[in-house]
């Protein structure tokens, strides 16, 4: 069986690392690909209290089950179907249920923490970091977190400037180091993301994927 071609999409909060990956998603079709958000992969916070629950510092990776993410796509790679946990943003717990991810000869991993976990970025054949300008990530972030995770202008700012840039100054800042490709101006960038599609096509025609292993 011939080995997927493993893609790592990182940056920072706001990026455009979801617009990227609809435009590869768009572009090859769902079929030949399989998902795997970090974001899935944050620790269960129902053990604390709600005040408490909100001061977590989500931006660190200790906040993530990077390991559990690991595991899965090791079986992934295998063949073998995994069930991914599901994240509640507004109660910061994990779901009951979970989503089954089938194996796919294309598997992307998304988050702003990729390519800053070796246990991730040393699986990974193609590095995509995704770029973009402080106040155009803090705009998008601030329009996410009200209309998807009812949270307040207030509440977002805190965090922002509590945990969310000095955990991106430390962390995913540095990783873009690791990065095979940046594609600034984030996902709107359609000269880097034809690059980008060049590369997955030519993996997946050659099978040279198999070699970087």
């Amino acid at each position: 069986m011939d080995l997927p071609v493993v893609i790592g999409i990182a940056g920072g909060s706001g990026s455009g690392k979801t617009t990227v990956l609809n435009h590869i998603i768009r572009e090859l079709g769902a079929d030949p690909i399989a998902v795997l958000d970090h974001d899935a992969y944050y620790h269960d916070l129902s053990h604390l209290p709600p005040e408490k629950r909100a001061r977590f510092n989500f931006d660190h990776p200790d906040a993530l089950e990077t390991a559990l993410m690991r595991e899965h796509l090791d079986r992934l790679i295998e063949g073998k179907a995994v069930e991914k946990p599901l994240y509640d943003f507004t109660t910061h717990t994990r779901r009951e249920e979970t989503e089954t991810v089938e194996p796919r000869p294309i598997i992307i991993i998304e988050g702003i923490l990729v390519l800053a976990e070796s246990l991730l970025e040393e699986r990974m054949d193609i590095k995509i970091y995704v770029d973009a300008a402080d106040d155009i990530r803090l705009m998008r972030r601030i329009r996410r977190d009200m209309q998807e995770r009812g949270r307040s202008i207030e509440g977002i700012l805190r965090q922002y400037e509590r945990t969310v840039r000095p955990m991106h100054l430390e962390f995913v800042e540095p990783s873009k180091r690791k990065a095979d490709v940046i594609i600034p101006r984030g996902g709107h960038n359609q000269v880097a993301i034809q690059m980008v599609m060049s590369r997955i096509q030519e993996l997946l025609r050659a099978g040279e994927h198999e070699a970087l292993r």
